[in-house]
């Protein structure tokens, strides 16, 4: 159901310490059209996450301050961030390391490098199904 008014652009929140990957992930999900976020260490990333809400968070593993899994996990904890969709972006491609994301709460899980039509296809799934439950529910 669509009202003709205009909608506001879903929110992705970029946590990543490196500049250069974040900013090829900027370039990556650009063709989305979404506004983006994006914070260098996971200190920040968190506050950001609890101040702005984002619909997607695009979470490193290896992040200085805090690491991301201590990150998902305070997210995960907040009621007010607990429902934000949350993939995991990291270079550790191990099958491990992707089981403990799904048990800790990620959304998904992505090892760089990655193709940036594959991390616009998870955004999208994310968002899609966060459209349908707000719909729904």
């Amino acid at each position: 159901m669509h009202s003709g008014a205009p909608q506001a652009a879903a929110t992705v929140l970029i946590v990543e310490d490196s500049p250069s990957v974040r900013r090829l992930i900027e370039v990556s999900v650009r063709p989305l059209g979404l506004r983006m976020l994006s914070a260098e260490d996971g200190i920040s990333g968190l506050a950001m996450a609890k101040a702005e809400l984002p619909d997607v968070i695009l979470l490193d593993i290896g992040l200085p301050g805090i690491d991301g899994w201590e990150v998902l996990r305070e997210l995960r904890g907040d009621a007010a961030t607990a429902d934000i969709g949350i993939i995991i972006v990291t270079a550790h491609a191990q099958p491990e390391v992707a089981a403990a994301a799904e048990r800790r709460g990620a959304d998904g899980f992505i090892t760089k490098p990655f193709r940036p039509g594959h991390l616009r296809d998870e955004i999208q799934a994310l968002l899609d199904q966060s459209a349908k439950f707000r719909q729904t529910g």
